[in-house]
């Protein structure tokens, strides 16, 4: 696979170019070099040497021009490094942030369902049938279930405070009786005992009556 194939930024595969192209320069000025090849004691041709010369200076600003690209691709790897080692930092908080959202979710459902099925007081309310309060009270029949029950319940309410009264009006009443007939008994109690010391006075007389008669 070329690495023209594997390398997909575009800037690298710039600095790819550069160096393949400075790589055909190296070649060519050796080959150039190679051909041109001449004993010590003899002397280039002018077009020769100037040729060697600016294809020589042609690549001394390629390879300038490639260590530059290639500082600037390694200070684009760094950058990209950081970057990723940011973004992978973000996405594990953001990962980390929806587990706890998802454990939220659980324990949310899970109090949900508890308040659902949990066995309120209210439902153990010995109240009246629907069917009997709304003939009571026809105004609730357009009512929800929250409001009916409502309702309802207030309706009991209602209905104790009335019965809580007449058990203290009849309480009253009770303990009013209990005093009467307390007096009355302690009337009684009064009675024989005023009736006994009459008998205990007549005695005397009932035995003079004996005597004489």
């Amino acid at each position: 696979m070329a690495s023209c194939d594997i390398v997909q930024d575009p800037f690298l595969q710039s600095v790819l170019e550069a160096s393949v192209h400075a790589r055909e320069q190296c070649m060519q000025l050796v080959d150039l070099a190679e051909r041109s090849a001449i004993a010590p004691s003899e002397t280039l041709p002018d077009d020769t040497r100037l040729s060697l010369s600016a294809r020589q200076r042609q690549l001394n600003a390629d390879l300038a021009s490639l260590r530059h690209a290639s500082r600037e691709s390694i200070i684009g790897v760094r950058t990209t490094k950081q970057d990723t080692a940011d973004a992978r930092q973000e996405v594990d908080r953001l990962h980390l942030q929806l587990q706890n959202l998802y454990y939220e979710e659980r324990h949310l459902r899970g109090e949900i369902s508890a308040c659902e099925s949990y066995d309120h007081q209210y439902q153990q309310l010995p109240l009246i049938p629907v069917e009997e309060f709304l003939q009571m009270g026809p105004e609730h029949a357009v009512d929800d279930e929250k409001s009916l029950m409502f309702a309802r319940i207030n309706h009991e309410l209602a209905e104790r405070e009335v019965l809580e009264q007449q058990r203290q009006e009849l309480l009253k009443r009770k303990q009013l009786l209990i005093a009467e007939n307390k007096k009355r008994k302690d009337d009684l109690a009064s009675l024989d005992k005023d009736l006994e010391t009459f008998i205990d006075a007549a005695k005397p007389i009932q035995t003079l009556f004996e005597k004489q008669y």
